[in-house]
């Protein structure tokens, strides 16, 4: 299912396939060769921008979104594995996104990387390069340090500066009632999308 947000309707190349039940909402914009498959989400929320490249897979049930404050970028030849999650992140050519991985917003991930089964690249983190992130270790900073996942207390010391509340959501982490603030905006900014359902128009060599 293809839908307009606003007045930003999806671009689908001709020689691209979105399955029926995938959906595809917004200003996403998906060139030749690429595949999005059943039950994949693309939704580019709030004027925000999602570009797919040249013949990426994007398979079941990945989750590929952006922000009103941060879109989002896969470059070409790029393999975006079942139930992975990526918001607000560039993602360079070449790349490998594995089952239930997780990008998150600012995040850039370099040429030819992998981020293997259940890894996290977290916000503001650039990983270089031919990068590698062991199954179920966690990437933070930037420069990125790749840390396992019980090493709680090195990644939090990384991550806390990066101010996830104030970069995504553009809320101070110490001001009170920080989930009320933020669940709030999210509410009223998603209750304002008006979405209709469309067929997306193709434009011949996206």
């Amino acid at each position: 299912m293809s839908t307009s947000e606003g007045s930003a309707p999806p671009f689908i190349d001709p020689d691209a396939w979105v399955a029926p039940d995938a959906t595809v909402a917004g200003d996403v914009r998906i060139c030749a060769g690429s595949r999005i498959m059943n039950g994949a989400r693309l939704v580019a929320e709030g004027g925000s921008t999602i570009r797919i490249g040249r013949n990426c897979i994007v398979l079941e049930n990945a989750v590929i979104r952006a922000t009103s404050r941060h879109d989002c970028k896969i470059g070409d030849h790029c393999l975006i594995g079942p139930n992975t999650h990526v918001v607000g992140a560039e993602i360079e050519d070449e790349v490998f996104i594995a089952t239930g991985a997780a990008v998150f917003h600012g995040a850039q991930v370099g040429h030819g990387s992998e981020v293997r089964v259940n890894g996290t690249v977290h916000l503001r983190t650039r990983l270089e390069p031919g990068s590698t992130v062991p199954i179920g270790w966690v990437a933070v900073g930037d420069p990125a340090r790749i840390l396992s996942a019980d090493q709680h207390e090195a990644i939090w010391t990384i991550q806390k500066p990066l101010d996830f509340p104030g970069f995504v959501y553009g809320v101070d982490r110490n001001a009170p009632d920080v989930m009320k603030t933020i669940t709030q905006r999210l509410s009223e900014s998603l209750g304002e999308r008006q979405v209709t359902a469309a067929g997306a128009p193709t434009v011949p060599g996206l």
